[in-house]
């Protein structure tokens, strides 16, 4: 009984995967972009912030150093109930402030009410998203007025990190977004398929928020909106050279509170968005439903799958005494050529992002710890009715140019 629980497992494992990697193909394509206007679209850039006096002026700063002329952008800074001088420091760097002075829970409830502030404004043709701790390459407006000018109302840009090689941690957080961008972005966009939202650096259209709403019930805004983008058939467009670059969090525990919100998003969104989108998938034969569906799954499926070796060790432990000398090297050799390969893996994303392995050996080395440690913390979002929104304070003040 024991064994065939774990052949179940494996053959789902296998089947799961399997389904990422043949997406992933996209990665040997190269998709050009087909623009078909001249427009310089109009941008107001929203950055919600909450006491993010320490890096709010760089981030403002690095806006006004775009290669996009400054009469096709406004900078809306949204000061959150902010106890610090937020709101007076994103003034001084020359953004239009709008003090937010009602409860608000999530950023998602951030993003909304500048979103009502600013529906009457007929100005604009699309909101650029930012968080308060990035700093912005020069291009990014001009690329993603590209995207616009390609046909596309939503699209993601490329989340780089600003401080990777603090320690293992950060390298981690940059790995992860790195191979995020690749497998799952890129890879998708150059099949001509849907990529995801991932927290900061995108922008949408205004007529897609006059049309759609945006109303988030979850707390992960970006998460759940790439749902409603797949459930009302706008494509989501993905821009390599719109750079973002994010400060990552170089603390376990605030990694910890972090990732647990981020899990307990996507089970919010699997419980809302789930039936909706696997059968509006099957139905209509939505590519876009489907493939958000089964991403919606990975906080389970996440759990499931480390159950394998976890068996696998039980296993071997009831059964030790029948174990051979070679079961037991073919299967240390299997760990480690597995393990290996990822290193391998690892050394040549930070490679094709022009990183350095030595500043970023820890996160090479301990990236799988990272993800391990991810286990428990899905475990618990499979049962827990909430989770808090904790902003995360930032201190990593860094201009553009040494970025």
């Amino acid at each position: 009984m024991f064994e065939k629980i774990m052949y179940v497992i494996w053959i789902f494992s296998l089947i799961y995967l399997g389904y990422f990697v043949v997406t992933s193909v996209g990665i040997f394509k190269k998709k050009k972009n087909n623009i078909v206007s001249s427009k310089k679209n109009f941008f107001a850039v929203i950055i919600a912030a909450r006491n993010e006096e320490d890096v709010i002026g760089k981030l403002i700063d690095s806006l006004k150093k775009q290669n996009y002329s400054s009469k096709y952008f406004d900078i809306y800074v949204i000061a959150n109930n902010c106890t610090d001088n937020t709101f007076e420091v994103a003034k001084k760097a020359g953004a239009k402030t709008i003090l937010c002075t009602e409860k608000v829970s999530t950023k998602g409830e951030v993003l909304k009410y500048a979103f009502d502030i600013l529906k009457d404004n007929d100005k604009i043709d699309a909101y650029a998203i930012f968080d308060a701790d990035n700093v912005v390459h020069p291009d990014f407006l001009s690329k993603m007025n590209d995207m616009i000018n390609s046909g596309y109302s939503v699209a993601q840009g490329f989340r780089d990190t600003k401080n990777t090689s603090d320690n293992w941690l950060t390298s981690s957080y940059a790995i992860l977004y790195y191979l995020q961008s690749l497998f799952l972005n890129e890879s998708r966009y150059n099949l001509g398929k849907s990529s995801f939202l991932n927290g900061t650096g995108f922008i949408i259209k205004k007529e897609v928020i006059d049309k759609h709403g945006f109303n988030p019930k979850t707390v992960t805004e970006d998460v759940e909106f790439t749902a409603m983008c797949a459930i009302n058939n706008e494509k989501i467009g993905f821009a390599t050279e719109a750079i973002t670059y994010d400060e990552q969090v170089s603390r376990f525990d605030v990694s910890w509170k972090q990732r647990k919100r981020w899990s307990f998003g996507t089970m919010e969104c699997l419980r809302e968005y789930f039936p909706i989108l696997l059968k509006k998938g099957i139905k209509e034969r939505n590519f876009e439903c489907f493939d958000v569906s089964l991403f919606y799954l990975s906080v389970i499926l996440h759990v499931i799958f480390n159950l394998l070796p976890i068996f696998l060790v039980i296993n071997t432990f009831t059964h030790i005494s029948s174990l051979t000398f070679d079961d037991m090297f073919y299967k240390i050799v299997f760990a480690f050529i597995s393990y290996l390969f990822g290193v391998v893996v690892r050394i040549l994303l930070l490679k094709k992002y022009n990183k350095s392995f030595k500043d970023n050996i820890g996160g090479v080395l301990l990236f799988d710890l990272f993800v391990i440690s991810w286990i428990p913390i899905n475990f618990i979002c499979l049962f827990i009715k909430s989770c808090n929104w904790d902003s995360i304070k930032h201190n990593r003040s860094v201009d553009i140019e040494n970025v």
